[in-house]
């Protein structure tokens, strides 16, 4: 009887695993294995903005302290700054700095030669990847918040003691060219 319960009980095991359901769990599988790639991309883009949000946030709380101590007569200037110090360094970061951070940077100075130089990032369509992991855009998104948040903190040491464009022309250098070769450097 042992035996009979043996042969039976494995014949049922048999039959159970070779029933059709099992080749829809195959593709089960593969369904979930594309989604779980789908989904680590937008939970990684997701993650670049909402850090980027933060740093922007915490860019404008540098406003409001920057806004306290100065003296009252030069609160509307140091509140201009900082408006400006945003677009500047955006427009700066997208022309030419986000290229230099993640190029080689002897493009732009390791020659005398200036024919072989080719200005701006060869930008890929929307929506596109960096390697499959996060999209293009957020990362820039990220990057620049950071360059901006640079310019921010000068912003607060020099107050009431620059005038308006040459800090503008110091934004323009340091988010364009000298932010973005400090943080190209690899460490190793």
């Amino acid at each position: 009887m042992k035996t009979f319960t043996r042969i039976m009980g494995g014949a049922m095991l048999a039959l159970a695993m070779a029933s059709p359901a099992y080749g829809q769990d195959a593709a089960l599988a593969e369904t979930v294995a594309a989604n779980a790639a789908n989904d680590s991309f937008i939970f990684s883009t997701l993650l670049f903005l909402i850090g980027g949000f933060l740093v922007m946030w915490m860019a404008a709380g540098f406003a409001m302290l920057e806004a306290g101590m100065v003296r009252s007569k030069n609160v509307s200037m140091q509140c201009l700054k900082n408006i400006m110090l945003y677009s500047v360094a955006g427009l700066m970061f997208w022309a030419v700095g986000y290229d230099i951070l993640y190029t080689d940077v002897t493009k732009y100075f390791g020659s005398w030669s200036w024919a072989d130089k080719s200005f701006g990032y060869d930008w890929p369509a929307a929506g596109a990847s960096k390697g499959g992991v996060y999209s293009v855009a957020s990362d820039w998104f990220f990057q620049m918040v950071f360059c901006a948040t640079t310019a921010s903190i000068v912003s607060g040491t020099v107050a009431e003691r620059v005038k308006f464009w040459p800090f503008v022309l110091f934004v323009a250098v340091l988010t364009g060219i000298l932010y973005p070769i400090t943080a190209s450097w690899e460490w190793g």
